[in-house]
């Protein structure tokens, strides 16, 4: 194992946890580091000192050849200094509070460093920060490829899988609202709530008139009941997990007021997108999708100057359709 360290700190949701742990994995291997992740704190779970890693995907020793740390040891092990943000370098009682301008900047000195293609001297570099769009889509790939589910949450997938998606092409949809919550980049494609649900009505029937080789199936999966209602209205055939909702208004799903299962809830249905064939983000800003952004043949999203104009992308290529 290596004597330096890179540690992956996330708290938030599953997509952002993954994508960014991705860019921390792609600095690890350039510059010969141990990889750790530290998902204490997470939003998952209400247990602080428990590591979110190990209670969803199963143990791994190595990634691609990067050694990796991703159990409960991270409470008592002692990563060396110096630290890189210079601000880990603080008196840890002086740590513990981080200002949203401080995790902001520490986000941009990371893509800094990580879009120099250099290291540091520091014997520590804590990723503690947002990395989305700070790798390359094969860093990506291999995360997707290296990490998996815990064998019983995998086991519910397949399991749903061969119930509803065997013998059809299946059409996800994926519907990032919010429930209340500061859904920051999403905001202005929920600036007209009427027209958002518009929007993904228009989608799925356009993609139902698009070329399958079998039977199509549509299954939703969003964090606000009211889309829920509002899509099944105007779909009564909709495929839906059954799941934990917070109240209208309340927050987002990722929050460990529903308790583990919510967790296991959201893994089950992010790799159930991944399984289908066609797959509609709204809004594509959500990292929930970017595991089948990354597999699914093909993927539909939209246009936020336009609209009325939805972009149809097949594996190697992107079309637009009005």
């Amino acid at each position: 194992m290596y004597n330096r360290y890179v540690l992956s700190r996330r708290r938030t949701g599953f997509g952002d946890s993954l994508w960014s742990l991705a860019a921390a994995w792609r600095y690890a291997q350039r510059t010969a580091r141990t990889l750790a992740v530290d998902w204490r704190g997470s939003c998952y779970l209400d247990q602080p000192f428990t590591n979110a890693f190990p209670v969803f995907f199963e143990p791994i020793k190595d990634i691609a050849g990067v050694p990796f740390i991703c159990d409960n040891q991270v409470n008592e092990f002692s990563f060396p200094g110096p630290f890189f943000p210079n601000w880990w370098n603080k008196p840890a009682i002086e740590c513990v509070y981080r200002p949203d301008a401080q995790v902001f900047r520490e986000r941009d000195e990371l893509d800094e460093l990580f879009q120099a293609q250099d290291d540091v001297e520091a014997n520590t570099v804590v990723c503690d920060a947002c990395l989305m769009w700070r790798c390359d889509e094969e860093a990506e790939r291999q995360i997707f490829c290296s990490v998996k589910p815990r064998a019983e949450i995998q086991a519910r997938i397949d399991a749903i899988y061969q119930e509803h998606f065997y013998g059809y092409s299946a059409i996800g949809v994926h519907v990032r609202h919010g429930n209340g919550e500061d859904v920051m980049d999403h905001a202005p494609y929920w600036a007209d709530p009427d027209l958002a649900v518009h929007q993904v009505c228009t989608a799925i029937n356009a993609a139902k008139a698009l070329p399958h080789p079998k039977p199509v199936r549509v299954i939703l999966c969003t964090d606000s009941a009211r889309v829920l209602d509002q899509v099944s209205s105007r779909f009564p055939d909709l495929l839906t997990i059954p799941k934990s909702f917070r109240a209208d208004q309340s927050g987002p799903l990722h929050s460990a007021d529903l308790g583990v299962e919510g967790g296991i809830s959201a893994l089950v249905e992010m790799y159930l997108l991944g399984l289908c064939d066609t797959v509609i983000r709204f809004p594509p800003t959500s990292a929930f999708t970017r595991y089948a952004r990354l597999s699914v043949p093909r993927v539909i999203e939209f246009d936020l100057n336009d609209p009325s104009r939805l972009v149809v992308i097949e594996r190697s290529s992107t079309n637009t359709a009005s």
